[in-house]
């Protein structure tokens, strides 16, 4: 089990500067970046010119705010920058008045000093009366200084419009929708906005539509028309992903009719005429994802210069459109990308391999070169690392399923242990970025394995769909297939196999624990135990997601009961530990804290550590580190390794 250079704990989550919620206005890169202020919670906004990495960022709005949105219970984008009358008008969501606030901005022409490539024309102003309500940042602005957002209030969603001359103003509710909304946008002359709506009963990636509103000379919504097309979703449930205008009458989207998120082209003259302009069809290519979270970019541009992001097979690729038609690709040494923001022929994403952290990558279109990533990759990283390999085995139902492979780097002669490991989600995914957890234990000489399950997204519908009414049948079979695709290859020892899932991804691991001896331990962090629980207290984005999963439940209270480990300890005999955050708001630690104590008085070995300021996803380095720590002891008292 000795390699020749084990990763040390304290190099697992180093430090390096991170760009969250990217923005890219004119010349300028904005960003949402933490402030140390003692206890309170705090953040500001950034912004820096345009390939200039080395200059200090200016601090936008001060130290007073905690600039987040909780739209739909996950959040997203927190803020939005315009450029509109030859300002910029900087507008965010603030958690700590529960209100919008924005602040106008010109150029500093005269030469930036001290960090100030911005000059304040308006200083920050409180647009709304605090609100007990959910805001995204999907902003509009008029030309009549109305600003149009979505929120939601009471588990509803609404579409509304302030004045951004008036402060602490009550919101103008113009649409109530009947289930969700997200990506509002709108036209170059602001005569039309866009958006996406779908069922309470729905998750956007199974079933959404897109939606058109005309808006009158004093920014009063008018008419609304629902695309509907006989060729797209005129029969079937169709998902469309991430409407964006790059003109004044076309806008761009892609949706899933053909089972792949492909590009389309809308033509929009008036509202009573939404007319095809081109539709993109390629197999194995994704130009979406699941909408989580709100604000996710991965096409941006204008008609003349459009930029798009697509899963092409396993690794992402960036694409050039001039005119609507496809330009070039633009090769980059990254396989994963993602945050995609375009203005002209400046390009800003962030990027990463399976040797290099994810970084922001900027560039000038007109001047581009390769050469420029030459120093990407960090050489003590590049030497000791593992390799993701991208893996096919036949798993649920002898269907063709994909995982990630890491094989360790060891000098011993004896066949490695293996880890499995289950993304959580479930309709996540795998992409073989550069995860230094993965590579501690590589170094360890443990070969790990990254299982794209029937279920994930990123390998079309029908992949995805794989899961529908299966879940906790075909994922947890899809683990088990692997493990023994791995074993027949003799590429493991087979009497140490180990699985670990963190949320849904543990109910997954919990699950192929009990229904099969392949494994011989589970560790997990706040797993999804009890189904019926998970059901009646997760938050309302998901609270119908188990009836695609498992079914709705008046019709399959049998399958929600069978399908929880809480009800299956009578089949675990093998060691378990667990991970939870007493904060955690998606799943109840105390359920996890009940399991544990059936298991051992079941007498099966069971741990549990639980943190007091942890919550869904673990954020704090130190406790990162102790989970590393006592997760390999655990694996050593399971194995009887020695250090």
């Amino acid at each position: 089990m000795n390699n020749y250079k084990k990763l040390a704990t304290k190099d697992v989550y180093p430090e390096f500067k991170s760009y969250q919620q990217l923005s890219l206005i004119k010349n300028f890169i904005f960003w949402v970046g933490n402030i140390s202020s003692g206890k309170n919670s705090s953040n500001t906004i950034y912004v820096r010119p345009f390939l200039q990495k080395d200059l200090e960022a200016q601090n936008l709005i001060g130290d007073g705010f905690y600039v987040k949105s909780n739209f739909h219970g996950y959040g997203g984008k927190s803020y939005k920058c315009f450029f509109h009358n030859n300002k910029f008008y900087l507008i965010w969501i603030d958690q700590i008045t529960n209100s919008l606030w924005y602040k106008v901005f010109e150029a500093n022409n005269k030469g930036a000093k001290n960090a100030n490539y911005l000059n304040t024309v308006i200083t920050s102003q409180q647009l709304t009366k605090p609100c007990k309500c959910n805001y995204d940042s999907s902003f509009v602005i008029s030309n009549q200084n109305k600003l149009f957002g979505l929120c939601e209030k009471d588990e509803k969603d609404f579409l509304f419009s302030i004045d951004l001359r008036m402060e602490k103003q009550e919101l103008i509710v113009l649409r109530e929708f009947m289930g969700f909304a997200s990506s509002l946008g709108c036209n170059e002359d602001k005569t039309l906005l866009s958006w996406l709506e779908w069922n309470t009963n729905k998750m956007p990636w199974e079933s959404n539509n897109l939606f058109f509103g005309s808006i009158n000379s004093a920014g009063q919504l008018q008419k609304i028309v629902k695309f509907k097309n006989k060729n797209i979703n005129f029969d079937k449930p169709v998902s469309f992903f991430q409407p964006l205008w790059i003109s004044k009458n076309i806008l761009i989207c892609s949706e899933d009719s053909s089972g792949w998120w492909n590009l389309l082209f809308l033509k929009i003259n008036q509202i009573e005429e939404i007319h095809i302009l081109k539709k993109i069809q390629k197999v194995f290519y994704e130009y979406g994802l699941p909408e989580w979270i709100s604000g996710i970019s991965i096409f941006a541009g204008s008609k003349k210069n459009l930029f798009c992001l697509a899963k092409k097979r396993e690794s992402w690729i960036l694409e050039h459109y001039q005119d609507c038609s496809f330009h070039q690709k633009i090769n980059l040494p990254f396989n994963c990308l993602r945050d995609l923001y375009v203005n002209s022929n400046r390009l800003i994403c962030l990027a990463s391999n399976d040797i290099s952290h994810e970084k922001l990558i900027e560039i000038n279109i007109d001047n581009f070169s390769t050469s420029s990533f030459s120093n990407i990759y960090n050489s003590k990283i590049i030497n000791a690392s593992s390799k993701a390999e991208s893996y096919w085995f036949k798993g649920y139902g002898n269907k063709m399923t994909h995982a990630w492979i890491y094989k360790p780097n060891s000098t011993n002669k004896n066949k490695p242990p293996l880890i499995v490991k289950a993304h959580s989600g479930p309709t996540s995914s795998f992409d073989g970025s550069l995860n230094l957890e993965v590579q501690y234990w590589t170094s360890r000489g443990w070969l790990i394995a990254e299982v794209n399950y029937g279920g994930s997204s990123g390998f079309g519908r029908q992949y995805r769909e794989r899961l529908n009414n299966l879940w906790g049948v075909a994922d947890s079979a899809d683990c088990i297939a692997l493990a023994r695709s791995l074993e027949e290859e003799r590429l493991i020892d087979p009497s140490r196999i180990v699985i670990s899932g963190n949320s849904a991804g543990g109910l997954t691991a919990l699950t192929a624990l009990y229904k099969t001896d392949i494994f011989k331990a589970a560790f997990c962090k706040y797993p999804v135990i009890n189904l019926d629980d998970m059901r009646l207290n997760t938050h309302r984005f998901e609270r119908y997601y188990l009836n695609s999963l498992v079914g709705d439940y008046d019709n399959n209270k049998k399958k929600y009961f069978e399908r929880s480990p809480n009800n299956n300890l009578d089949k675990i005999n093998k060691p378990i530990l667990i991970f939870h955050g007493k904060n955690d708001s998606v799943i109840n630690f105390r359920e996890s804290i009940n399991f544990s104590k059936e298991l051992l008085e079941r007498n099966v070995y069971s741990e549990i550590i639980l943190f007091d300021e942890e919550g869904h996803g673990f954020r704090n380095i130190h406790n990162k580190i102790k989970v590393l720590e006592r997760t390999e002891k655990f694996l050593q008292y399971v194995f009887s390794l020695k250090n």
